[in-house]
């Protein structure tokens, strides 16, 4: 073989390995934002930090405890993602009850 053929060889085969890389980063990513446990838990986290700020905004709530329950969404946010890396970018059900529990209390905390 020629020198030009083994570099084009080689550049062929380094971008292919490049493609099959980027196909699986994609592939995760894809199921990362549509994993039905993950997507219901930052869903209700988001609803959550939407009415801190509304009742907030409103006067219904002090910034003290607006800030205090920002906090501990902040938190179960951060559970989540941990959790979800130790799983291979999903939670598993006992994790979704956890976290479910968490968010009860900040709901129930919000509504006193």
């Amino acid at each position: 073989m020629t020198k030009l053929k083994t570099i084009m060889l080689a550049a062929m085969g380094v971008a292919i390995a490049g493609g099959a890389v980027a196909t699986s980063a994609s592939a995760e990513t894809r199921f990362q934002a549509n994993h039905p446990r993950r997507v219901e838990v930052n869903h209700r986290l988001a609803l959550e930090t939407h009415r801190i700020h509304r009742e907030r905004r409103e006067g219904l709530i002090s910034a003290q405890k607006a800030a205090h329950l920002h906090r501990q969404v902040h938190m179960i946010r951060r559970e989540e993602k941990i959790d979800a890396r130790f799983d291979r970018s999903h939670i598993t059900r006992a994790d979704q009850r956890v976290l479910n529990h968490q968010e009860n209390h900040v709901n129930r905390e919000l509504n006193r």
